[in-house]
C-alpha cells in the first residue's frame, strides 16, 4: 500500500501546473497582481514573463494606452486597468492554448489547492502542500476501492447488483488510469469529484 500512496503522491505533484493554470484568470491571481505592480511602478517588466515573446508587442501597446488613459482622472483609470488586466490575462491564456472566459472575481471560489500551491511557492516550504495532496488523494483511492471491492460481492446475485458493480468498477478503473498517465506525462488533469455514478440501496 506504501508503493500506491507515494505513486498517487507524485502523481499530483505532476499534475499542479495545469491547476495553476484555472487560476490565472482571477484578479487575485499572479497574472493581475503582476500587472497591478507594473502599473503602480509604470514599468511594464513584471507582466512580460506572463506572455509569449511574440505577444510582446501586443501588451506593451496596451501597457502604452493604459499609462496615458490613467491621467484622465479617477473612473478613467478605472476602466483602463480593467482594460490592461483582461488584455493581458486573454493573451496569456491565449499563449497556453487555453480559452478566455473573462476575468473571475475576487470572491469567487478558488479552485481546490491553488491557495495551498501558491502559499507554498511563496513560502518556500512544499511539506504543508506535499501532506495536505498526500492525504486527499490516498482517501479518494481508499474509497473508490472500498466501493468496487463491497459491490463486487454481489455483482453475480443479479442483473440490477451487476450494473452497480460496473459502475463502480468503471469510475475506480478510470480515477486509477487517468492518475497513471499523468504519472507518465500523458494526463492535462487530475481526476476529481468523490466518483459516486450511483447510491447502493
Amino acid at each position: 500500500m506504501k508503493r500506491i500512496s507515494i505513486i498517487v503522491f507524485f502523481t499530483a505533484i505532476l499534475l499542479m501546473p495545469y491547476r495553476v493554470q484555472a487560476h490565472c484568470d482571477s484578479v487575485n491571481g499572479p497574472v493581475v497582481k503582476a500587472a497591478k505592480l507594473a502599473l503602480e511602478k509604470g514599468d511594464i517588466t513584471p507582466v512580460l514573463k506572463w506572455v509569449r515573446e511574440e505577444d510582446e508587442g501586443a501588451i506593451r501597446d496596451a501597457f502604452r494606452k493604459t499609462l496615458l488613459v490613467r491621467t484622465k482622472g479617477k473612473e478613467a483609470a478605472e476602466l483602463a486597468d480593467i482594460y490592461f488586466f483582461e488584455t493581458l490575462v486573454r493573451i496569456h491564456r491565449a499563449g497556453e492554448g487555453e480559452p478566455y472566459t473573462g476575468l473571475k472575481s475576487a470572491d469567487q471560489e478558488v479552485e481546490p489547492g491553488i491557495e495551498a500551491a501558491d502559499h507554498a511557492i511563496e513560502s518556500g516550504d512544499l511539506k504543508g502542500l506535499m501532506r495536505n495532496l498526500h492525504g486527499r488523494l490516498e482517501a479518494e483511492l481508499h474509497a473508490r476501492y472500498a466501493r468496487v471491492a463491497k459491490s463486487r460481492k454481489k455483482a453475480d446475485a443479479d442483473v440490477q447488483s451487476g450494473r452497480v458493480f460496473v459502475a463502480d468498477y468503471v469510475s475506480f478503473i478510470h480515477y486509477v488510469e487517468g492518475l497513471f498517465l499523468a504519472a507518465q506525462g500523458g494526463g492535462h488533469g487530475m481526476p476529481v469529484g468523490n466518483g459516486e455514478s450511483h447510491q447502493h440501496q
